[in-house]
């Protein structure tokens, strides 16, 4: 077993809700494995800024509306600067991989079952397989380094699970938008495309927030 995924995954689909508190003796018997792993992938938790250090043990991070507006704020300014780095940087290599995820995202969309978390799971992961590319084809390694810091899993998982369909083809429109944009080399219209998109995930977010707190997605086992 992986057990920073186990973890993670656990914390990401609501299994262990935001201010739930975790210590190595809890889950060294919920997984019946030695504290050893479970205190590296505490520590690599920690450093993705899932988990928040007590006194005695660690605590889910929890999200207060301020939190979730800086959140967005700096995932708009670092995406937005990254989109239009890539329009100038970007090989032909970058846009294949951009184009594939874009794909990837349309089928996943045209799969999705809203009730079912691990369909929307997908949404997610290929949702951000389209911002990694878009990311790398950037060529700076500093905004990414950055930019994985203020992408908070947990935050958009619980927004596409509020998506409707609509919301869904819309996100996929945009992306093909900024993917349009970088194909064009025109940095200014990424960037403001990407703005815009990053604002309208954060917009749901904060407009569902008290659904997004009360509404468990998961009780039973991770897998």
């Amino acid at each position: 077993m992986n057990v920073y995924n186990y973890i993670k995954d656990a914390i990401v689909l609501g299994k262990y809700e935001p201010g739930m508190r975790l210590t190595e003796e809890h889950l060294a018997k919920e997984l019946q494995m030695s504290r050893t792993p479970i205190r590296e992938a505490i520590k690599k938790l920690q450093a993705d800024g899932l988990i928040v250090p007590l006194k005695r043990g660690v605590s889910v991070r929890s999200f207060t509306k301020e939190d979730i507006r800086q959140i967005y704020d700096l995932r708009t300014l670092l995406e937005g600067y990254a989109a239009s780095q890539a329009a100038i940087h970007r090989t032909d290599e970058d846009l294949e991989k951009m184009a594939e995820a874009n794909k990837l995202y349309k089928e996943a969309i045209d799969e999705c079952v809203q009730s079912d978390i691990h369909s929307v799971k997908k949404v997610v992961e290929v949702n951000q397989q389209f911002h990694e590319a878009v990311v790398m084809a950037s060529r700076n390694q500093h905004i990414h380094f950055h930019i994985s810091k203020v992408v908070v899993v947990p935050l958009i998982f619980r927004s596409f699970y509020w998506y409707d369909r609509g919301m869904l083809e819309r996100s996929l429109e945009v992306h093909r938008i900024i993917l349009k944009a970088i194909e064009n080399q025109e940095s200014e219209r990424a960037r403001i495309a990407m703005h815009e998109h990053i604002y309208e995930g954060r917009d749901h977010v904060l407009t569902h927030l008290e659904d997004i707190k009360n509404h468990h997605l998961i009780k039973e086992d991770v897998h």
